[in-house]
């Protein structure tokens, strides 16, 4: 390879990890596996070995990934907590285990589980927890003590006075807390967490440490960071003192030779799917700690720890089936329908195939046999399909040309994958429209979940979205299952919905493109629903917010006679239609953005929210004001003219970067 070339492969790994690296501590919303991921870093770090002319302080080889997030007071660690170095089969884990020994004499190793969890540092003065903080970047992270004071296996006072101890731990999420959260989730009509390692770690990052304690959080200690009045030899004795101190720590084995450490470690990964935990590989430690002084370490990763990582399980299963559902906005979701196989610890019969586009990129049809992967994630993923087995009959898939729920015709959005039923009526859309105003970024109406709804509809409690606030009580408290003392609680949550600000309604009505970012910036800006809805399509492109999409969708919204009488029957039950209060960011001011293709992890509208939360406009279509094109995957005509004009063009972790900054 030539010289410019590695460096240009060099210069994209490091831009790459980087973002990887952002997705995955800050926003708890990989795009990629781990597994992903450790190649590409393992790559780069060939890549420099090879090329050290190439050397920058500030690659992710060199110094820990992640950041620390402002809601949170910052806090350092005296001492530093590392990552580790990974191997990925039985001859790299032998070659580190060989380096050690040629190092030090006849050292043990303890092997240990590692968890899928998130990292944190506990410490105490006089044997009482005084704070809790987040890994961050390895050197700074966030103090979450009281989230982490409601995780129950965390002693709160030690059995012994110790006068000063940092412990380091992962927390994590057992398997079932994992289910039941999401099981709830899905009930609230709210997104579910992709896999128990997000769910720990957006749980920790809660302001509110009463949802933390929801969670059902667990963790394990496996380490001291430092200790006053104690000293030990090695690291087993470090961790059986701290069991006696009350710590749940990391269950470990001690070992000597090769084969049978990674007999060990053979044997955990076989056993994952019967443990109550996640865990993604096994840690090995050189166990006496005057053998690891002797080793020494690096600036971002110890000489006497690696962690061995299991690849993710890939498995072939047939695709039975394609079923189509209907989402709030109108939007069909094609979902494939397998023969059920067992991957990572669990049956999996579904898989999610996204849109049309993805469906005919990756050839699939019905009766083939598909490579999935769930690697953790809660939905898995189809990666290819084994065309030699594919049967001759097998034809192309494509989604209805009328809706499932209302028969109606469909139609695709422009310059989009999106699939759409623009039924206003549509019985799938009138339930999920429900469901997203009474949600918690919405009107956030307590105990008017998915099932309530929709047993409300059945029993003819509710018709409409503006029958919320004039049910009959009494009614609805003779539904199976439900009584007065719900009936009440529900209806307290609906009068305490009425006082909300103009922003949760704006985004509670479902106008198409409109996320709670949006909402807050129109809620601001025209400061009634009345101002709202008299505005024109060329008023809102005036303002640096709102786009000519956005714009167009706002005034067709209002529009609608539909929309006319909801917001009027709203009015009459006492529903506050006016703005009271919050702030706009600067770090796009003056900017304008065009968003074209589907980005890997955030939505069209989520996009364009946090765009203009930061003051910077969205446009509808490219022209030579526009600032920056913002493009996904099956980007259409709008890659192209901007291309041709010569205009900046970002991918979603280029956009993520310059709102970071």
């Amino acid at each position: 390879m030539e010289q410019t070339s590695v460096k240009q492969r060099i210069e994209e790994l490091r831009e790459r990890l980087l973002a990887y690296s952002r997705e995955y501590y800050v926003l708890d919303a990989p795009s990629i596996s781990d597994y992903e991921y450790d190649m590409l870093y393992k790559e780069l770090e060939r890549l420099e070995a090879a090329h050290p002319e190439f050397a920058d302080p500030l690659s992710p080889t060199v110094r820990v990934g992640g950041a620390v997030l402002e809601k949170f007071e910052k806090v350092s660690h005296t001492v530093p907590l590392k990552s580790l170095s990974n191997v990925f089969s039985r001859e790299e884990l032998f070659d580190f285990l060989d380096g050690v020994r040629a190092s030090v004499a006849d050292p043990l190793f303890a092997v240990e589980y590692k968890i899928d969890g998130l990292s944190v540092a506990l410490e105490y003065e006089n044997g009482r927890l005084v704070r809790g903080a987040t890994r961050g970047n390895g050197e700074v992270g966030e103090d979450v003590t009281e989230n982490l004071k409601t995780v129950a296996s965390i002693p709160l006072v030690l059995k012994e006075e110790v006068p000063h101890l940092v412990v380091r731990g992962e927390v994590f999420m057992p398997k079932e807390s994992f289910r039941r959260l999401n099981e709830m989730r899905e009930l609230q009509g709210e997104s579910l967490f992709a896999n128990p390692r997000n769910a720990a770690a957006g749980s920790l990052r809660q302001l509110d440490s009463r949802i933390a304690a929801e969670r059902g959080l667990d963790i394990f200690i496996f380490n001291i960071q430092s200790v006053t009045g104690k000293a030990f030899a090695t690291h087993e004795e470090s961790l059986l003192w701290l069991k006696e101190l009350g710590f749940k720590v990391s269950p470990f084995a001690i070992l000597s030779d090769n084969e049978a450490i990674f007999e060990e470690i053979r044997r955990r990964g076989e056993e994952r799917e019967a443990r109550s935990f996640d865990i993604d590989g096994a840690v090995i430690k050189v166990n006496d700690f005057a053998q690891r002084e002797e080793l020494g370490e690096l600036p971002h990763v110890p000489k006497w720890a690696m962690a061995y990582k299991y690849p993710p399980e890939e498995k072939e299963t047939l695709l039975l089936d394609v079923t189509v559902q209907v989402g709030r906005t109108g939007v069909l979701t094609p979902t494939a329908e397998l023969q059920p196989v067992r991957l990572a610890g669990t049956t999996v019969s579904r898989a999610t195939l996204h849109n049309a586009d993805f469906i005919a990129e990756k050839d699939i049809r019905i009766g083939d046999t598909v490579v999935v992967r769930k690697a953790g994630e809660i939905i898995p993923e189809v990666l290819r399909v084994v065309k030699e087995r594919r049967p001759a009959d097998a034809v192309p898939f494509t989604l209805p040309d009328t809706c499932p729920s209302c028969g109606q015709k469909v139609q695709r959005d422009e310059d989009e994958a999106a699939v759409r039923c623009i039924n206003p009526l549509c019985p799938a859309q009138r339930a999920r429209s429900i469901i997203h105003f009474a949600s918690r970024g919405a009107m956030d109406v307590e105990g008017m979940g998915p099932a309530v709804v929709e047993s409300f509809l059945e029993h003819g409690i509710l018709t409409e979205l503006s029958d919320l606030y004039f049910f009959d009580p009494q009614r609805a408290a003779a539904i199976p299952g439900l009584g007065e003392k719900s009936v009440e609680k529900l209806k307290a949550a609906l009068e305490r919905s009425k006082a909300l600000c103009l922003s949760r309604l704006i985004y509670a009505l479902g106008i198409r493109g409109i996320g709670e970012k949006s909402a807050q910036v129109l809620a601001r800006r025209f400061g009634s629903m009345d101002a709202l809805r008299e505005a024109t399509a060329e008023a809102l492109q005036e303002i640096p917010d709102i786009g000519g999409v956005l714009a167009e969708s706002i005034v067709s919204f209002f529009a609608d006679e539909k929309t006319s009488s909801l917001l009027e029957k709203l009015r009459e039950a006492g529903v506050n239609m006016r703005f009271l209060g919050g702030e706009v960011g600067t770090k796009l001011a003056g900017k304008t953005f065009v968003l074209t293709g589907t980005l890997p992890t955030l939505k069209r509208n989520e996009a364009a929210a946090l765009i203009e939360a930061e003051g910077g406009k969205v446009a509808g279509s490219v022209s030579a004001k526009t600032s920056f094109v913002v493009a996904g995957e099956a980007a259409g005509s709008k890659l192209k003219k901007a291309e041709d004009l010569k205009i900046p063009i970002l991918d979603e972790a280029a956009l993520l970067a310059m709102l970071e900054k």
